[in-house]
């Protein structure tokens, strides 16, 4: 088949608000944020204090979400922030966006082969006495992701669902016992114990728990009614998000003891088990095991869902002909089929090495991947609440409050979690090894390339560089309502900068 002819178009109307919450749920993980972020985060942050932490963050994100959500009602593209980004920023600005974007999505699939291959290595050997080394659980996942991703994003929504609403009521069920056993300790929201110990670092450990929510944008171009879907997807996933880990964290140092809840956590850091030494207790063991069980499933899960995020980026950046072409190709049910075989086989490969080397998945594997991918997910916000802030300045918009003040100041509070993320990047990678210090060099190579690689495009690929921007616009009016509060801003026909080659009669160009 010629390049001409190749499929580019992503299912469209195939998700609802319902559907795309799930899929970023399922990428935060919620059982997992619970096991292994918000343990991380008491022992090492403001310990008894933690919950207040996750409440700052989901604040900060949702003042950022106010101008996210303005943007997203008149954008409708599979590439994100990349997207957002060059809408406010420049084509240029978006090139580095997508670099970072796509680095930081597979490198944390990279990573959660290694989690999701260790506990599945760990638990089902506990559990049945079989056992497989990691890298063979690992790739059975990707391979298993791989494969539901070509289902089409409806399939994997509906699946993802199911493993979150389970993942939800065991912590529901923990969070009910510990209610009526122990009962929450207000003190842990009191100002002495939210400020002890270190709130800068329970704030950015706090923050890694978020990582997913952004995905809601990439989804746009497959869901129905974007410009409202996609706004309500946000503000849903991030109030969900904080609701479940500051309640269920408020449990957790409540059952421990407000006051002696960091103190613990440093105890059971080494083996990982806090939350599960408290579940024995409160839930007993046979629900242990069936929570460690659904560990395994949002594992899985955020697999699925981050090699969703991964693969999109790559067909946005085929699209845009910044990767090759033949990356946008999709399945007749709109899957992105190369670009998902490619995210699957990079991982896999990156893994192997891992494996290969002998390096133990979650001193080596796991930190490295992870903590980068957490890096350039926190930049991606920034430059994408950056890019809200200017690219409403420059229209002159009038509503100070959702397009500048909001996103004003979500972008200083992310910006201060970057500098906190990279002043104190062992913690966040789990590892003060030199190769795992210099990791965040990457993003100055990101930069330094997509300033060159722009400047390039721009000489000698005009085409190519204008369609970092036109390729954002090809939407159909008649396919995607608009709203009546949304603004429709015609292209000036004098501004060459915004003429499309790809326009048609009836397009929206926001």
């Amino acid at each position: 088949m010629s390049e001409s002819h190749v499929n580019t178009t992503l299912h469209k109307n195939a998700l609802g608000v319902a559907g795309i919450v799930f899929l970023v749920l399922a990428a935060v993980a919620p059982l997992t944020g619970i096991v292994v972020v918000a343990s991380l985060a008491i022992a090492l942050g403001n310990g008894g204090g933690t919950p207040a932490s996750f409440l700052i963050v989901a604040i900060i994100l949702l003042l950022f979400a106010t101008g996210y959500a303005q943007m997203s009602k008149q954008l409708v593209n599979a590439g994100g922030f990349y997207a957002f980004v060059v809408r406010g920023l420049g084509r240029t600005g978006g090139l580095i966006a997508g670099l970072i974007a796509t680095i930081g999505y597979n490198f944390f699939v990279v990573g959660t082969i290694g989690t999701s291959g260790f506990f599945m290595q760990t638990i089902i050997a506990n559990l049945t006495g079989f056992d497989l080394h990691w890298y063979v659980w690992g790739l059975a996942s990707i391979v298993v992701s791989f494969l539901m991703g070509r289902k089409g994003i409806g399939f994997s929504s509906k699946i993802l669902g199911v493993a979150l609403l389970l993942e939800v009521l065991m912590l529901i069920v923990f969070d009910i016992s510990v209610l009526v056993n122990t009962g929450f300790n207000i003190q842990a929201f009191s100002p002495e114990v939210v400020f002890a110990g270190s709130l800068p670092i329970g704030l950015l450990l706090a923050a890694t728990g978020f990582l997913g929510f952004e995905a809601t944008a990439l989804f746009s171009e497959e869901a129905r009614n974007p410009l409202r879907t996609i706004p309500r997807a946000t503000y849903t996933a991030i109030i969900s998000i904080g609701v479940i880990l500051a309640v269920t964290t408020w449990a957790v140092v409540s059952a421990i003891g407000v006051h002696d809840a960091q103190e613990v956590a440093l105890e059971h850091l080494a083996n990982g088990d806090l939350v599960f030494s408290l579940a024995e207790r409160y839930i007993g063991p046979v629900l242990l095991n069936v929570m460690l069980i659904l560990l395994l499933i949002s594992l899985f899960a955020a697999m699925l869902a981050f090699h969703n995020s991964a693969t999109r980026y790559l067909f946005a950046l085929g699209r845009a002909r910044i990767l090759p072409h033949s990356l946008a190709a999709t399945r007749p049910n709109g899957a992105p089929q190369r670009a998902g075989l490619v995210q699957a086989s990079f991982a896999a490969a990156v893994a192997l090495l891992f494996a290969l080397a002998g390096a133990e998945p979650l001193t080596s594997l796991v930190p490295a991947m992870l903590g980068f991918g957490t890096l350039s997910i926190i930049v991606l916000q920034a430059l994408a609440a950056l890019a809200v802030v200017v690219y409403f300045r420059m229209k002159r918009d009038p509503r100070l409050w959702s397009t500048l003040l909001a996103p004003g100041i979500g972008f200083l509070a992310l910006v201060t979690i970057v500098v906190l993320a990279i002043a104190n990047f062992d913690i966040v990678a789990g590892s003060d090894a030199l190769a795992v210090r210099l990791l965040p060099l990457l993003l100055v190579v990101a930069l330094l390339g997509g300033l060159l690689y722009g400047t390039y495009l721009r000489r000698q690929k005009p085409a190519v560089y204008a369609d970092l921007r036109n390729d954002l616009e090809r939407f159909n009016l008649a396919e995607t309502p608009l709203l009546s509060n949304s603004t429709f801003n015609p292209v000036d026909p004098h501004d060459s900068t915004e003429a499309s080659p790809h326009g048609a009669k009836g397009e929206f160009h926001a």
